[in-house]
């Protein structure tokens, strides 16, 4: 299908209508979230609310929406209305309720202008995906792995969660994860003076790339730098992709190019699909092979999608710090049986010149690089098959929640259901945390949840290169961890650490899983909030002889710090050219979900 009717088809006034209404509703409930919009409650019936927001004195809107824990609202998309000069209308623009609100909020014309730009890509690309013949929720049941992540639309909290700045209509069509389609990944030969290949003790290069390409195509390669009077021995082969390739590392690299310390190889033999974070690529033409984690230097959501250089050079250090932790532990390594799929190899190129510039935009310092982590697929036994916690907000065209299926075809009661996921999931994830001072950020896309039967299973997590985080307190446990690693991994505070499980699972993940059941009459909040506690609770009774790390990594506190994803990008942040990467907005307290349904039946 050529571009024209591909945008034909997609771009219509239904899917225009829906798309916008779904998205305003969005934007009214993360924003009431982070505190940036305060509408008036006119009613509230049957736990639903009606509220008015006003923007002058000649327009305002109006809507219904479900309050719930942690101070949070699931705005129905069908209520939002809108007065202009007396006239209520359903037909609401995104775009004209980002400019409505600019000053309340209030927002630079410079970020609103970008945010434009962010928000129109997204909208382009969620009437896509409402024109797109996607599966059913009941196909999703039986669907790969690696196809599943095309399906997924986007982060459930962000606003502008596909606004992939940098990207062309063509690009979008080629690249795009909810595209599907399939990729070859380009291979350049870059000069060992530039680059360092890294790997966990059992690896090298040599094996790594003989994982990668078959014989064939390695001879090629190197005839190549052959016939250009190269060694190829004074080189490293790896993955680039396609995009990266022409936009950045030609224009970013010519004189690499010119003095062919950087030479183009060709494109390799294997299939790639995307991944939800666009960047990393599973290898359907062989699922064994790693899946490559690449540097793609597109603004998509807060930041551009590099590579760190300093966190690539020692993901196989944090690789094996991570595994030996686990191998070391009988309750990781035999009772939780957690798969931890490690970044065993990585290849960092600097720039020559940004490198050397104090203060260089972060994006400049991530352009060439790649990760090879191992593919979740080695680590599955008979009957196991993974999918990320994000497919478990998934609800098809017809409305008909994934979740929903799994829970009828598993057997189990809702309950039974999300019991066992939180048996599944909390135990090592809080052993990590309470035993030995490390966490990750176990968000949709980083946290597999492997199923059997339709049922929870294990769990699996990933990216430690970007993840992994430690606690800034005098723990034995990270007594012995080499300066250099504790300078790059980001150290936390007690609530610091609290908060990646807190607000990276609970509020990123789970508040949008609950809206699902909840919505589906599957299972109400308070008890999905209640079982979570509960297994909070069983793994404390298991281990008393942390007690006073459970105290000091307080899940069950009344108010944490309320960190903010949108409110980062449209007040504090914007769209700077900075040094370091932006992290999350910190504004106010949000309500503990946990504390709440324990003391209402007088636990805690």
């Amino acid at each position: 299908m050529s571009v024209q009717d591909e945008l034909k088809k997609a771009v219509n006034p239904a899917a225009w209508k829906k798309a916008n209404q779904r998205m305003v509703a969005k934007m009214l409930s993360e924003y009431m979230y982070e505190d940036m919009l305060h509408p008036v409650e006119l009613d509230c019936k049957d736990g639903i609310a009606q509220y008015e927001l006003t923007i002058h004195e000649h327009k305002k809107y109006r809507y219904l929406a479900k309050p719930r824990l942690f101070d949070s609202f699931d705005t129905i998309a069908e209520s939002i209305e809108c007065c202009q000069d007396g006239k209520w209308s359903k037909d609401v623009s995104a775009i004209v309720f980002l400019l409505d609100i600019q000053p309340i909020i209030p927002m630079s014309s410079d970020t609103t202008g970008h945010l434009i730009k962010e928000l129109h890509h997204t909208l382009l690309a969620d009437v896509h995906l409402l024109s797109k013949k996607a599966l059913r929720a009941d196909e999703l049941t039986d669907t790969d792995y690696a196809w599943i992540e095309g399906e997924m639309t986007g982060h459930p909290w962000i606003v502008y969660n596909k606004g992939r700045i940098g990207f062309s209509y063509d690009d979008y069509l080629a690249y795009a994860p909810e595209r599907q389609e399939c990729v070859q990944l380009s291979w350049i030969a870059v000069h060992r003076e530039l680059a360092t290949f890294h790997a966990v003790d059992h690896e090298n290069y040599e094996q790594v790339i003989a994982k990668e390409l078959d014989e064939v195509t390695i001879r090629q390669f190197q005839r190549v730098l052959k016939d250009e009077g190269l060694n190829a021995a004074d080189y490293y082969m790896m993955p680039v992709h396609q995009w990266q390739w022409t936009h950045m590392i030609i224009q970013h690299f010519p004189e690499d190019l010119a003095l062919r310390r950087i030479v183009y190889l060709g494109e390799g033999l294997d299939q790639y699909i995307p991944q939800q974070s666009i960047r990393t690529f599973t290898n359907i033409s062989n699922k064994d092979k790693h899946h490559i984690k690449l540097p793609m230097s597109i603004l998509n959501t807060l930041v551009y999608r590099g590579l760190p250089s300093e966190r690539t050079v020692i993901a196989p250090r944090i690789t094996a710090n991570i595994k030996g932790i686990a191998d070391q532990d009988s309750f990781l390594s035999d009772v939780c049986r957690v798969i931890l799929p490690g970044e065993n190899a990585s290849i960092n190129v600097d720039h020559p010149y940004y490198s050397k510039l104090p203060g260089a935009p972060y994006q400049y310092l991530e352009m060439l690089g790649v990760i090879f982590r191992e593919s979740i697929y080695t680590y599955l036994e008979e009957g196991e098959s993974p999918v990320t916690l994000a497919a478990l907000t998934y609800e098809d065209h017809e409305g008909e929640p994934y979740i929903k299926q799994l829970i009828e075809k598993s057997g189990l009661s809702a309950k039974e259901w999300m019991a066992k996921f939180f048996h599944v999931v909390m135990p090592p994830l809080l052993h990590f945390m309470y035993q030995y001072g490390t966490v990750f950020s176990p968000h949709g896309q980083n946290t597999i949840l492997v199923l059997k039967n339709h049922q929870p299973h294990r769990l699996a997590i990933k990216d430690f290169v970007d993840d992994v985080n430690i606690s800034d307190q005098p723990l034995p446990e990270l007594a012995s961890l080499e300066e250099d690693l504790k300078e790059v991994l980001r150290s936390e505070p007690p609530e610091g650490l609290v908060q990646f499980i807190f607000t990276g699972l609970f509020i990123c993940n789970l508040r949008y899983v609950s809206n699902v059941l909840d919505n589906h009459n599957l299972l109400d909040e308070t008890t999905l909030w209640r079982l979570l506690a509960e297994e909070i609770q069983q793994y404390q009774k298991q281990f008393p002889q942390l007690k006073d790390r459970f105290e000091l990594f307080d899940l069950f506190q009344p108010k944490l710090t309320k960190l903010c994803l949108n409110r980062n990008r449209m007040i504090d942040y914007g769209y700077g050219d900075g040094d370091d990467r932006p992290h999350a907005s910190e504004h106010g307290k949000v309500t503990n979900a946990l504390a709440h349904v324990l003391s209402s039946v007088g636990e805690k």
